[in-house]
């Protein structure tokens, strides 16, 4: 399940949708403004004998802000909900002007119609069961970098979101009698709501993106995080954490393709500041190097004493 923003509706939002399904209405356009999912704008609609149907449309340009693009993928349930989601028949996503025009609609209601091709997350799904069944690398075994458990089919689809950038943060636990890693929250949060979410009492893996700016450049690093709450958790467990850690990355990093900026080991989830993730994924570096030194000369044994020679006694 999705998780939401908390964003909605406001007043008079809520009030238009309890007016606008008489047909008279034929669009409206639903923004985020100071936290609230607000009315910018609406036309009147005609009638004919056939009624009417909804359409909603997700409009997520390609050169807007990532952290912009999730906030309305995570509040996009919320407003279905509020509008009634027995009343849309279709749904349009577009990232360009002409994905969501007529033509645009008419090219995905065909679509629609031909078979689906698989998804990013179902390709990789598919072949890491195969992997599995042939007794390759994610099939659960032992190996000289550790214990290999298959990676559970809702756990590869949070990778891929986490990878898209439509989730910022992934939570995975080792079901030890299952011997399998599981899915235990997709969410979006932001650094200050990660500290909260690391237990303290078992061990856990965890995958944040950090949008930030360095350099000039806006960045979405992701961050691989083995949490281990020291003696709050049983000997078995921290070994097994342990061990199943270089091959749960192996899928992370080679199977799903997810690059990481940083892997880091904790015991206290204070740690996790956003200033600390920032210096684990860009290092200060010492500017202030120490001179080099030119090793000292012999020490000054006073003025050099003449020696007198046979030939000077004569």
């Amino acid at each position: 399940m999705s998780h939401q923003t908390g964003i909605q509706g406001s007043a008079e939002l809520k009030e238009f949708f309890s007016k606008c399904k008489d047909g008279t209405i034929r669009a409206f356009k639903v923004a985020i403004k100071d936290e609230e999912l607000v009315l910018e704008k609406s036309c009147e609609n005609s009638q004919n004998e056939s009624g009417y149907e909804w359409l909603f449309i997700s409009w997520s340009p390609d050169n807007s802000v990532v952290r912009q693009k999730m906030l309305y993928a995570s509040t996009k349930a919320t407003l279905k909900k509020e509008f009634g989601g027995g009343q849309i028949k279709d749904e349009l996503f577009g990232t360009q002007r002409e994905d969501v025009n007529l033509k645009g609609y008419k090219k995905h209601v065909e679509s629609e119609k031909a078979p689906q091709p698989f998804s990013s997350s179902e390709v990789i799904l598919q072949q890491i069961k195969k992997d599995e069944a042939a007794g390759g690398i994610d099939a659960k075994h032992q190996t000289m970098q550790g214990v290999s458990f298959p990676v559970s089919d809702d756990l590869i689809n949070a990778f891929c979101d986490l990878k898209d950038y439509r989730i910022t943060y992934v939570q995975m636990s080792i079901d030890m009698e299952k011997e399998e890693i599981n899915l235990e929250e997709r969410l979006n949060i932001d650094a200050n709501s990660l500290p909260e979410k690391i237990p303290s009492d078992h061990a856990r893996y965890h995958l944040f993106c950090l949008p930030h700016s360095y350099e000039g450049d806006q960045l979405n690093s992701i961050v691989f995080i083995y949490s281990v709450p020291g003696y709050n958790c049983s000997v078995k467990e921290r070994m097994l954490y342990s061990s199943c850690k270089a091959p749960l990355l192996n899928v992370i990093e080679n199977r799903i393709g997810i690059e990481l900026a940083k892997k880091i080991e904790i015991d206290d989830a204070q740690e996790l500041t956003e200033e600390f993730l920032l210096d684990q994924i860009h290092p200060k570096q010492n500017i202030f190097k120490q001179k080099f030194s030119k090793p000292k000369g012999p020490a000054n044994r006073g003025a050099r004493r003449l020696l007198k020679t046979q030939n000077d006694e004569n």
